[in-house]
């Protein structure tokens, strides 16, 4: 049976190229994406709904599906102000993992970081592994938390750093542990889009393993 899913971030470089997939993907008859600004695809398996995204608790009615993939993120240049940052990458995940407890929506597939801990000094790596162990307390069915290590592709707006990094990731990619490689958009959106229909033994699942599932 085609199943419908929700996208939230589909305006994002990793969440338009799933969005793009599972336009291809014939065992998906509906995506739900609900965004502040439109992901500019047309498609009569589409339903978008422009909406405040911090106040994503309110489309109780609407947030139902079988898969909710989240690919919400930002970054400390583009969010410098923490208090924006965290309701961001933690809230919107949450508010979307409760909705998704709440309407019986079985399995929950959200994009993380490498450095994710709870008990970081680092802020921005501590909100990410505060966001994972919030979703996991929903108790979904089916939780999937990928752990990308840099991500690279090309973004509309500067990010010198991230630039650098990839570079040298990519001129000294040879030394590099397989758990810290950079990993193409692609590859993340093609592995999101084979969990949908595939279960994995591990809950956390980090760039190699991204790799992997990815290739099946």
């Amino acid at each position: 049976m085609a199943k419908t899913a929700i996208i939230l971030g589909a305006t994002g470089l990793t969440g338009s190229i799933l969005l793009q997939r599972l336009l291809d993907d014939d065992s998906i008859s509906t995506i739900k994406l609900f965004s502040r600004s439109s992901s500019k695809f047309k498609s009569p398996k589409i339903e978008e709904y422009l909406i405040d995204i911090f106040q994503l608790e309110n489309e109780t009615e609407r947030f139902t599906g079988d898969v909710v993939l989240c690919c919400i993120g930002t970054t400390k240049s583009k969010t410098p102000d923490k208090e924006t940052y965290k309701k961001i990458d933690y809230g919107i995940p949450i508010t979307a993992a409760k909705l998704a407890k709440q309407n019986s929506i079985s399995k929950f597939i959200v994009i993380s970081a490498l450095a994710a801990n709870p008990e970081s000094s680092v802020f921005y790596n501590k909100v990410k592994g505060e966001m994972e162990r919030d979703v996991l307390q929903q108790n979904i069915s089916e939780t999937y938390i990928l752990q990308p290590s840099l991500i690279g592709g090309d973004r509309s707006e500067n990010r010198t750093g991230e630039s650098i990094a990839q570079f040298f990731a990519k001129v000294f990619g040879f030394l590099i542990p397989k758990k810290y490689k950079m990993i193409e958009p692609e590859t993340i959106a093609k592995a999101m889009q084979n969990l949908i229909s595939k279960t994995y033994s591990e809950q956390r699942i980090t760039s190699e393993k991204i790799k992997e599932i990815a290739a099946t």
